[in-house]
């Protein structure tokens, strides 16, 4: 059966829950990454995408 006498002891509630301190360190470090500016080797490279789809687009509509 379920013996209940060797459980841990709960802690108090802080009232944001058990992972309080892992949900505050992830939105900063979210936030640290949001405010990161794009590099500009990642923008030159989705031009390129873009140019090449829009490219593929229009010799599939020239068939």
């Amino acid at each position: 059966m379920n013996d209940m006498r060797n459980a841990r002891p709960r802690r108090m509630d802080d009232g944001l829950g058990p992972t309080s301190d892992i949900g505050a360190k992830l939105r900063a470090l979210y936030g640290a990454v949001q405010d990161e500016g794009i590099p500009e080797r990642l923008l030159d490279l989705l031009d390129k995408l873009d140019q090449a789809e829009q490219q593929a687009s229009a010799a599939g509509k020239g068939e």
